[in-house]
């Protein structure tokens, strides 16, 4: 049987980098901001079964410990992550113009090619491209340098990569890198870390790279978010620049 019942939580603020404790109006902010975490929380709690509530109960730091490990660093920033590769998004593409560039492209006896699911992502509407000429930095991580686990739900690896101060890749990533990546080693195959796209039978799909032989296809990946992704997938995503 699992229940879900009211509780009232207490969270500590940060100090101030001064280290100084707000007071006045500035402290009064605080608590407001604090109250109103309150609710948030209490509106999107899961269903928590009995046994648990009651260990919580019982043991209240092993619930502080488990909240600790929710909570990213203050200290997390994007740079810890190498550029992986600089990237142009060009402005004026579209599907058929990406499909015409990759399609039968010849790079040193290899050729590009795209998958009928990447195909079929690439002409829905979510598709889109940037309007004028941008240029990007990536970074290339696995599932385990970002979750420190040998596996994890993609809805985590997201969020963890956001904690760290990575960005999702806008989707025109997918076909530029596959255009732009023509030095891919055998055998890899990465992620791109998008907003997924609905394709024709109603499944969320991401983009990926991946060179097959002698043929560097753009293909698309089944997006589960709630399903555990093996430690050693690697992911795409945008590295800030300063």
């Amino acid at each position: 049987m699992s229940v879900l019942y009211g509780c009232d939580c207490q969270f500590r603020y940060v100090k101030q980098q001064n280290g100084e404790n707000p007071k006045g109006e500035n402290a009064m902010s605080i608590q407001t901001q604090i109250n109103k975490f309150h609710g948030v929380i209490l509106q999107n709690l899961p269903e928590i079964p009995e046994d648990i509530m009651q260990r919580w109960i019982e043991n209240p730091r092993s619930l502080q410990q488990f909240l600790s490990g929710l909570v990213p660093s203050v200290n997390s920033s994007a740079t810890e992550f190498k550029v992986f590769k600089p990237l142009k998004l060009r402005a004026g593409m579209d599907a058929k113009s990406y499909r015409a560039n990759i399609k039968g492209r010849k790079v040193d006896g290899q050729r590009m090619d795209i998958g009928d699911y990447a195909n079929d992502i690439l002409g829905k509407p979510e598709f889109t491209v940037v309007t004028e000429e941008t240029e990007i930095d990536l970074v290339n991580v696995s599932v385990k340098e970002l979750t420190g686990k040998n596996k994890a739900p993609l809805k985590e690896v997201f969020a963890q990569a956001m904690a760290r101060g990575l960005q999702l890749c806008p989707n025109q990533v997918g076909p530029e890198l596959r255009l732009q990546y023509e030095d891919q080693p055998e055998g890899e195959w990465l992620i791109i870390g998008m907003e997924p796209i609905t394709d024709s039978d109603g499944y969320l799909k991401l983009f990926h790279v991946e060179r097959h032989g002698d043929v560097l296809w753009l293909y698309a990946h089944y997006d589960f978010p709630d399903s555990p992704w093996h430690g050693s997938y690697r992911l795409v995503f945008v590295l800030p620049r300063k």
